[in-house]
């Protein structure tokens, strides 16, 4: 079956994307493809693949769940501790992307990554279903640990301990915040001649640019 990869197509004929379709403003157009994205019932379109760079430029790239978006930015949660913690801690620019096969569409995104307050992450934290929060606890996020039976141990022993009480957010987890400066916007097109729309960030104005498949 790997041989037949190169012989796979898909043409993309679904819809196309005129300047005269986009908002001005990008957060305000990306709401509206999230929205039909989720009227749409895609699987978990909130997902998004977050990229991130170490000091020397080595990039590393991760799915992650966009848990807000508004004029600050684009914000999730996860372990500071973790790769991607340590790579934004060193190298603050980073680059998300969504990608919505069945609407033929994916959103490019490139900024500025900076923390969440503390209120904010206690605030998303106290929503997380009980298990994840344990989770959160237990888990050194990217650290090599022996087998899996170790981090089980941790759950069941921070499960027992915890019983009765509210679980506490670790002081290494928490959110971010990624503030756009680019955006693109990507509609499939038949024959490869997709539609890109970009918005880039100059003098605090976004300029609309239409570039080549």
């Amino acid at each position: 079956m790997i041989s037949e990869i190169i012989r796979l197509r898909k043409d993309y004929d679904k819809s196309g994307l005129s300047e005269a379709d986009l908002h001005a403003d990008p957060i305000q157009q990306f709401r509206h493809w999230l929205d039909e994205a989720l009227i749409a019932k895609l699987v978990e379109p909130y997902a998004m693949t977050l990229a991130t760079a170490d000091p020397d430029g080595k990039p590393s790239a991760r799915i992650v769940l966009l848990r807000g978006v508004d004029q600050t930015g684009f914000q999730f949660f996860t372990n500071y501790l973790s790769r991607k913690g340590h790579d934004i801690a060193k190298n603050a620019q980073g680059a998300l992307l969504f990608y919505w096969d069945d609407l033929e569409r994916q959103v490019r995104i490139e900024g500025h990554i900076t923390r969440t307050d503390d209120a904010a992450s206690d605030s998303y934290f106290a929503q997380r279903p009980r298990a994840s929060q344990i989770a959160a606890v237990a888990s050194a996020q990217s650290e090599v640990i022996a087998d899996r039976g170790i981090l089980e141990k941790r759950v069941a022993e921070l499960t027992s301990e915890l019983e009765g009480k509210p679980v506490p957010r670790p002081p290494h987890w928490g959110g971010y915040t990624l503030k756009p400066d680019s955006l693109e916007f990507w509609q499939g097109r038949p024959s490869r001649l997709h539609d890109r729309l970009r918005y880039r960030l100059e003098q605090n104005r976004w300029i609309i640019e239409r570039l080549s498949p």
